[in-house]
């Protein structure tokens, strides 16, 4: 994948959520544009356990060459549940 057509998808407004799928089959999901920093040949992907945080617990340095495609990720509904808990 060409650097510009990443970080065209990271800035992108308003931010969609993507995943990022290598040759290999990995993918990471990108939840927030502050989780992925894009290079001229390689991309820094910030890994957390809560997917809304916005503090990385490590990092995996990504090879452009190695990214086969983005696909978007489905957006929470701000609706789901009453907010109460439980079932």
């Amino acid at each position: 994948m060409l650097p510009q057509q990443l970080f065209d998808v990271v800035h992108r407004r308003p931010f969609q959520p993507f995943r990022v799928v290598q040759t290999d089959g990995t993918t990471y999901d990108i939840r927030h544009p502050e989780m992925l920093m894009v290079g001229v040949g390689a991309a820094i992907v910030g890994l957390t356990l809560d997917p809304t945080s916005l503090l990385f617990e490590r990092t995996v340095t990504l090879d452009l060459m190695h990214i086969i495609r983005i696909e978007p990720l489905p957006v929470p509904s701000q609706s789901q549940g009453n907010g109460q808990g439980g079932a």
